[in-house]
């Protein structure tokens, strides 16, 4: 026999608490206590885990959702669902728990849908307010717009209530610096290339639920003033003088896009204040040998009071934020690589005249840093989409059951991933936010970094119009920086569009098309006898299902392995299609032959559906093409195309050569 009993006095620290081993039953068991006001940290393994609880009164906190927890509950979790028990008593809550390996479960947990879904928690997907300083190009696109724009549809077919937001982010002082060479005021430049940034998105198909301005949002200066106020009230954020650097002629204060230097951790060239290669920070006097982009003068270095927050006291609550949701190793590598550093100051506030200045007066004639600043908007988003849903969010009072989701690129990381949980914290001591982080690394044009400055870019004006914007999203989706960088060449666009997405996928389409025309009077033929190469391909097409599914879950996603199992159906189709032909026309096979055509329109029925994340336009039109409407739900099953619909795939264009493509194939002809 085996018996053990609780005792206090051999707890030892795990999981943030105190715990004690029970030996001898044939699985992993231990005794648990949570003290008053105290949590377990959020982690998940590949065990199976039940908590029995004995005393104490508290909740569970499991992938994100509440559960009471009283003497007498037992909680079983499942592999990998991520959980937390918090104490909200007054006394300790004690429990028991067991837990043991089991591999078929832990694999059926691994690919559970269900499991990863967000249920009736609201899901509030940011992609990165771009600067108003000129329009978007490819590189921009291909990156945050797109990943949110693709995965907010793809929750939405799963019935979570998910919303896109963004906006310009006006305060920046690159719009500062394009105001001042274009001869406008930086209001107005603001504004102008916040319209155009909003056309461009829409002409990409991406229509974000909240586009925030924040120079005219109303209610957003003092909303952002009161956040800060919090911040500062934390006690942790001070008005602190250290050096900056200001321009040797001039005297004009230093940072950001006017100074230029090596970065002090990688040593790469930098602008102030961050840098593109490392995705360190810097204060910008640590530059080394900095150089003003005013003037030839040598920078000078004089000391500067701001309000400057010590975000190097700030590892451990980094560290448990970064356990609680979706956050990739290049950004746990990070907050590593930051964390070694013995000092990292952060200023808060800089001299400007754009922007917005604190409400506190401990400095003069500054405003606060337009990237902290960002944190805030983010929560303002949320209460101004709110305001127009009915919805009670409110900034001030961010909610537990918030799912948080931001895709940005890799140079935007640190902001992200490492500052903005520090002055969550601050701001609101009473949340833990439940952020998931989706980054990119750089897209390069011909080999060299998209940019603004040099106008070396592929504006998305030149090349989204009506024929092109699917084609667009899906070039982009295959080739995007999601784990290094990668490279947009117009003529690697150009071959994918004549041989992929016309050679390949519009022509089986046209060509299944006039077979159906052509043998079932343009409907779709109901399934006949099944030999087993038409079950085995059936069994196939539920694989890429289940691969495309797993390919647009929040744990996995990833547009690039989207793109190819897309291609990977067409592909899988073909073969199928080719080894059919043999017997289509046999007298002696026609039910046969006609069950393989149900299965290859049960394929395009399917390309509709799981294609739509990525290319609305196009899952659109071939859904429509088949007879049926346009998909709304993600596909639980591999269905057959209802017998007798109307299919009109034969005449269906779904995609157009460029305008230089259609003139090379008209030349061509002539010769």
């Amino acid at each position: 026999m085996i018996f053990s009993k609780y005792d206090p006095d051999l707890l030892e620290p795990a999981f943030g608490i105190g715990m004690s081993d029970v030996e001898g039953l044939g699985t992993g068991a231990g005794w648990g206590r949570v003290a008053p006001g105290g949590a377990s940290t959020s982690h998940q393994h590949d065990e199976t885990e039940f908590f029995v609880v004995v005393a104490g009164e508290g909740e569970f906190v499991v992938d994100g959702r509440r559960h009471p927890a009283r003497p007498g509950t037992l909680a079983l979790f499942e592999p990998f669902e991520s959980h937390v028990l918090e104490n909200t008593g007054d006394d300790d809550l004690v429990f028991l728990t067991q837990y043991w390996r089991d591999t078929g479960r832990a694999l059926i947990s691994a690919g559970n849908n269900e499991r990863l879904a967000f249920g009736d928690r609201p899901v509030f997907v940011f992609s990165t307010p771009p600067t108003p300083n000129g329009d978007l190009h490819l590189g921009h696109l291909s990156g945050p717009y797109l990943g949110a724009d693709a995965f907010v549809r793809f929750q939405r077919m799963n019935g979570t209530e998910a919303w896109h937001l963004t906006g310009s982010d006006d305060y920046q002082s690159y719009v500062v610096n394009t105001a001042r060479r274009e001869g406008r005021a930086p209001a107005e430049t603001a504004a102008r290339y916040s319209a155009e940034i909003a056309q461009t998105l829409a002409m990409m198909d991406i229509n974000p639920d909240q586009y925030t301005v924040t120079d005219t949002e109303p209610g957003y200066r003092q909303g952002l003033r009161n956040f800060f106020s919090q911040v500062i009230a934390s006690g942790r954020a001070t008005v602190t003088e250290r050096d900056a650097l200001f321009d040797g002629e001039s005297g004009r204060y230093l940072y950001e896009a006017d100074v230029r230097g090596g970065c002090p951790g990688c040593g790469e060239s930098t602008s102030g204040n961050i840098c593109e290669e490392c995705g360190e920070p810097n204060t910008v006097v640590d530059l080394r040998q900095p150089r003003s982009n005013e003037s030839d003068a040598e920078p000078r270095r004089a000391p500067l009071a701001r309000w400057s927050l010590p975000l190097h006291q700030f590892r451990d609550e980094v560290s448990t934020h970064h356990s609680l949701g979706r956050v990739p190793a290049r950004l746990r590598e990070l907050g590593d690589r930051l964390f070694a550093r013995p000092v990292l100051d952060i200023p808060l506030s800089h001299p400007a005249d754009w922007g917005v200045p604190p409400a506190e007066k401990d400095v003069d004639d500054q405003v606060i840093w337009v990237w902290p600043e960002m944190s805030y908007g983010f929560l303002h988003g949320i209460e101004a989409l709110g305001a127009r849903l009915g919805r009670g969010w409110q900034a001030a009072v961010p909610e537990q059951d918030w799912k948080i989701v931001h895709f940005f690129g890799y140079d935007n990381s640190f902001y992200h991933a490492v500052l903005y949980p520090v002055l969550y914290r601050l701001a609101h001591p009473g949340w833990q936010p439940d952020i998931d982080y989706h980054v990119n690394e750089f897209y390069l044009l011909e080999g060299e970094k998209f940019s603004t400055s040099r106008r070396h870019a592929i504006w998305g004006k030149e090349i989204l119009d009506e024929d092109t914007v699917d084609a667009v999203r899906y070039f982009l989706s295959r080739t995007r920086p999601e784990a290094e960088r990668t490279n947009f060449r117009r003529a690697d666009f150009r071959s994918v569009l004549h041989d992929t997405l016309i050679g390949t996928w519009q022509r089986w389409l046209n060509d299944l098309g006039a077979r159906i025309a052509r043998h079932y009077d343009g409907k779709a033929p109901d399934a006949g006898i099944w030999t087993p190469e038409h079950s085995a391909f059936l069994a196939r097409l539920g694989g890429r299902l289940d691969a495309v599914t797993g390919c647009l879950r929040a744990d996995g996603f990833s547009l690039n392995q989207a793109a190819a199992e897309l291609d990977a159906l067409v592909a899988e189709t073909l073969r199928f299609v080719g080894r059919e032909a043999r017997t289509a026309r046999s007298a002696g096979w026609q039910d046969e032959a006609r069950t393989a055509v149900a299965l290859e329109l049960a394929a395009a029925r399917l390309l509709a559906s799981v294609a739509t994340p990525l290319m609305p336009r196009f899952a659109g039109h071939l859904a429509t093409a088949l007879g049926l409407p346009k998909p709304t739900e993600w596909p639980q099953a591999v269905e057959l195309v209802p017998p007798g619909s109307a299919v009109c795939l034969a005449t269906t264009v779904f995609f157009r050569p460029t305008t230089e493509q259609a003139g090379n194939e008209d030349r061509g002809s002539d010769r």
